[in-house]
């Protein structure tokens, strides 16, 4: 009996918190102002340019949502946070959302309670070496150093693999991107283990990149998402249908050259017109104006433009889109349908 009143207390509990949390959409429209949770310095996908603005793929989903909820891309507050800072920087509401790098897991989902909106990048770690090393395989790393940013999926994923193969290794924590590229180019760790995508980032930024070799082992699977305070399903469902909504836009040709076409003629291909806002009620559904779509893509872009600018083959950090290609082009990407 007492056991079944303490869950009680605990579930009750767990309401009221999430009660708390819930009329985020409301907030961000009063403040005039979303905050938007972000990685300290991660070239491609969030770092400050040399004028001191955000750039990058996640920076560019944060600017999608503020231009959905607030009709301005520039209407965003990025605050910068580390892999032990990220998750009581949302869950204690200083940011609204929470865009960097963050894999998507079953223990943050429902244990930490958080909800992840969508994957906007299917990602998976790996490990970077000094090509001098001459080594050519993951495996070869027995008895290395390996730097691994601390409180990560990452750390995890780095004990169980050399434990699975049976090698030992020296772990050299750090806090942050910096601090890990540091120890590394300073030769304080054999090798710095991360994302795949975090490690192209990384070695795009050194003096002589052609100098660190990415290995070609993947060791686990990453996909990363924004992701929200559980407890609001109001601002999850605008976070996760502006991620959809760039999605789609690629697939169905709806570029920032000719977007403002599209929505003047209001042509013959409904879930476009419905996407543009020339069509339907989506918005109004969403407690947002018509054209929150349009204004999430003209921010910068569809899915396809925002991954090519900042983290593309033709970028510094040279991804290919590989998984993160649209269905149709044999990846993964995948919006549910606008109806």
């Amino acid at each position: 009996m007492k056991k079944s009143v303490s869950l009680g207390a605990l579930a009750l509990a767990a309401l009221c918190a999430e009660a708390s949390h819930a009329g985020t959409l409301d907030d961000v429209k009063a403040r005039g102002t979303l905050n938007c949770g972000v990685t300290t310095r991660l070239v491609g996908f969030a770092a400050q340019d040399a004028n001191g603005e955000w750039q990058g793929f996640d920076v560019a989903i944060c600017r999608a949502v503020a231009a959905a909820v607030l009709g301005d891309r520039n209407a965003v507050k990025f605050v910068p946070t580390t892999s032990k800072t990220r998750f009581d920087s949302l869950s204690s509401s200083e940011v609204d959302l929470l865009a960097r790098n963050t894999t998507w897991t079953f223990s943050r989902d429902v244990d930490e309670r958080f909800e992840f909106v969508g994957v906007n990048y299917y990602d998976g770690q790996g490990f970077l070496v000094p090509k001098e090393m001459a080594v050519t395989s993951a495996k070869d790393l027995g008895g290395a150093t390996i730097c691994v940013q601390n409180a990560s999926t990452t750390d995890l994923n780095l004990s169980d693999y050399f434990r699975k193969n049976n090698m030992d290794f020296t772990r050299l924590g750090v806090e942050n991107n910096a601090e890990g590229q540091e120890e590394y180019l300073n030769g304080a760790c054999d090798a710095y283990t991360a994302d795949k995508s975090g490690l192209a980032s990384i070695r795009a930024t050194f003096e002589a990149p052609g100098d660190h070799v990415l290995l070609p082992e993947i060791i686990s699977k990453e996909p990363l998402s924004p992701l929200v305070r559980h407890g609001d399903s109001e601002w999850a469902d605008v976070v996760r249908w502006t991620l959809n909504a760039l999605i789609a836009a690629e697939e169905l040709g709806i570029t920032s050259a000719n977007i403002v076409e599209l929505s003047a003629q209001a042509g013959d291909a409904p879930e476009i017109n419905r996407i543009l806002g020339t069509e339907g009620n989506l918005g109004l559904q969403l407690g947002l104006d018509a054209d929150w779509a349009k204004n999430a893509i003209m921010a910068d872009g569809n899915y396809g433009e925002i991954f090519e600018k900042n983290i593309g083959e033709a970028s510094p950090i040279g991804l290919a889109r590989g998984l993160n290609a649209q269905w149709t082009d044999g990846g993964l990407l995948y919006s549910p349908p606008f109806r």
